[in-house]
């Protein structure tokens, strides 16, 4: 599939599911490189695993989706519309974003704009866009995913949208913008590199071990 084909896909469907199949995704980036005092976390095993399934058998792993990841579902459009409406621009949806010189990995920003810029969009509980408005600033755990839809993209920066309809008015959205950091971007690269050509091992390992219980 070509950058502008993946572009073109709508979030969301059977064909846009099927394109990320076996591909990391920038909402998974952080869970693949997370860190213990020890070593690695669990998440990057669950999430090496996850990845080697799907490239193995073709179809991708359907996750669960509780009601409040639902609602974040339900809402972003709105979001997105309230974001438009305050800053007076065209928002572009995307499908994925192929990232251009690493293979198997892509980005799925909640729109694109103008020619520089990208949005990421969280519609969250009450309680965490309490949290956000009041410490008014971006949650640390957002950052990988954010600077993964600039990797992906080469945009130069992201609007961090935090949007709570049952707020009031004034309280309901928050908005804080991400610059482009190149060199935490090289460094992203790099980790994820590392991380896909473990994925790439593991799925050889396994083709090697599926030809010879068929032989």
């Amino acid at each position: 599939m070509t950058r502008e084909e993946a572009l073109a896909l709508e979030q969301g469907t059977d064909e846009w599911r099927k394109a990320r199949t076996g591909s990391l995704g920038s909402s998974q980036i952080k869970e693949a490189l997370a860190r213990t005092k020890s070593g690695w976390g669990a998440g990057r095993r669950n999430m090496i695993a996850q990845l080697v399934v799907e490239r193995l058998t073709g179809e991708p792993t359907e996750g669960f989706m509780s009601a409040a990841m639902q609602h974040g579902v339900d809402t972003e459009p709105q979001a997105r519309a309230a974001y438009a409406f305050m800053y007076g621009v065209e928002i572009e949806q995307v499908g994925l974003v192929l990232h251009p010189t690493i293979k198997g990995t892509h980005s799925s920003p909640d729109g694109l704009v103008g020619d520089d810029g990208a949005l990421e969009v969280k519609c969250p509980q009450p309680a965490t866009h309490m949290a956000t408005l009041l410490a008014d600033e971006v949650p640390s755990e957002y950052q990988k995913q954010i600077d993964w839809h600039m990797a992906c993209s080469g945009r130069q920066w992201v609007d961090f949208i935090s949007f709570d309809p049952r707020f009031p008015v004034e309280l309901q959205m928050f908005v804080k913008r991400v610059h482009r950091d190149d060199e935490r971007i090289a460094e992203l690269e790099t980790e994820v590199t590392a991380f896909l050509s473990e994925v790439e091992a593991k799925v050889a390992e396994l083709e090697t071990l599926k030809m010879k219980d068929a032989a």
